[in-house]
């Protein structure tokens, strides 16, 4: 047991982060800082929603190696400026098996009672699969934000900065929250989903923020989503330089590029 509680406090110095107590900022108007701690790995059995590799119009998509490691990305987002492409981004699978372990865990690091249950987290991969097809959006981008936003702990805290970000996505003003409720029913994980990229009544999800990035940045690949993470964020862009946190959090595109190629423990040098 010590040996175990000394292996998390080790992974936790390790990264440099504290973990939050009051829940993860979100911030759709740019005037909040968002906490982008991370949480210790475990061992775990990774759950595989509907196995295989993600398909675009059946075909599969070729994916690259996924190492637990951060690369500091500057600039527009784009492959030109050295960011990852789409095909340097980990499998749909080899992301998911990542990131279990750390779901199976992050309540209880962060705080949060009640760890998420196997199906729980059964079920957040099942609606990303699902939510995903629906809006024609890449499910790994989607897993990318989960994890950015509330490290796929269901019982994630609402936090209000002036708008209310509740679920999995830290959604503006969405209905979907499972926040002291355990276990967490799959239809209010379908909506905390959905609500984040779908998007509300009261402002934007990723679908339409990806829409408007691949116009911005006339771009249809990784460029465009890096743009979209920004903009969730934020709110707002500087499509020239992607740091440009404007009030939110400067590393938010950076820190899911990396996550899309397999970041979980390692330490940041984005700060």
């Amino acid at each position: 047991m010590l040996a175990n509680i000394a292996i998390v406090v080790a992974g936790l110095a390790a990264v440099g982060t504290a973990l939050p107590t009051n829940g993860t900022a979100f911030h759709r108007n740019g005037t909040t800082h968002h906490n982008n701690g991370t949480v210790q790995h475990t061992n775990g059995t990774a759950f595989h929603p509907h196995g295989g590799a993600f398909h675009t119009h059946g075909t599969t998509v070729k994916r690259g190696a996924i190492a637990d490691k951060y690369t500091y990305y500057q600039g527009d987002g784009s492959t030109a400026a050295g960011w990852p492409s789409q095909d340097d981004w980990g499998s749909w699978d080899d992301l998911w098996k990542a990131n279990v372990p750390l779901m199976q865990k992050s309540c209880t690091w962060n705080g949060w009672v009640g760890d998420d249950s196997e199906d729980e987290i059964q079920d957040i991969g099942t609606a990303i699969q699902a939510v995903s097809k629906a809006a024609d959006i890449d499910p790994r981008f989607i897993l990318a934000i989960v994890m950015q936003e509330s490290k796929g702990c269901v019982r994630v805290p609402t936090t209000n900065n002036g708008v209310t970000n509740p679920g999995l996505m830290q959604s503006h003003d969405g209905a979907g929250s499972c926040f002291g409720l355990n276990p967490c029913p799959s239809s209010t994980i379908n909506l905390m989903i959905n609500d984040g990229v779908s998007g509300t009544k009261e402002g934007p999800g990723l679908q339409s923020l990806l829409s408007e990035a691949k116009e911005k940045t006339h771009n249809n690949g990784s460029q465009a989503y890096y743009a979209a993470a920004r903009l969730y964020n934020s709110g707002s862009a500087d499509y020239s330089d992607l740091d440009q946190g404007l009030g939110s959090t400067a590393c938010y595109a950076s820190d899911v590029a990396n996550r899309l190629t397999g970041w979980t423990l390692a330490a940041s040098t984005c700060h």
